[in-house]
């Protein structure tokens, strides 16, 4: 994918390594209840709707639909090349599950709601950042 762009890493806890690492495989890794079978993010050791402590990485398509998005103009690190979209995309597994990430491989000014997209990885150290584009 070229030279990456700059970026925050997170700090990885034991319930989200998986989410930071699938892509290692090639995986998007979203945490999954084994109780009640809904998927939970962002990634915690427990379910929202069942409160179950049963929640596992599961893999997922990594197709998801863009829900919102903003095109940036503000380089807030250095070198960070602008404009970029960040936007909320709905994984494909289940409505309201939200991933907050960068639409890359587009014109900005071509994003629009609706947009089918497809996860990507980006690698920066151990981390795996989801970053998504357009479906071929």
């Amino acid at each position: 994918m070229g030279n990456p762009v700059p970026r925050t890493l997170p700090d990885v806890e034991p319930h989200t390594e998986a989410f930071w690492t699938g892509g290692k495989s090639g995986h998007l890794m979203i945490n999954q209840c084994q109780a009640c079978q809904r998927y939970v993010h962002p990634p915690v050791p427990m379910c929202p709707s069942c409160h179950s402590r049963d929640v596992t990485a599961v893999a997922v398509s990594g197709m998801a639909t863009v829900a919102s998005y903003t095109v940036n103009h503000m380089p807030w690190v250095p070198d960070l090349p602008v404009p970029y979209v960040f936007a909320a995309v709905e994984l494909d597994e289940q409505q309201g599950l939200h991933l907050s990430t960068e639409i890359i491989n587009i014109d900005p000014e071509a994003v629009s709601i609706g947009m089918p997209v497809q996860v990507v990885f980006e690698q920066q150290e151990d981390i795996y950042l989801p970053l998504f584009e357009p479906r071929s």
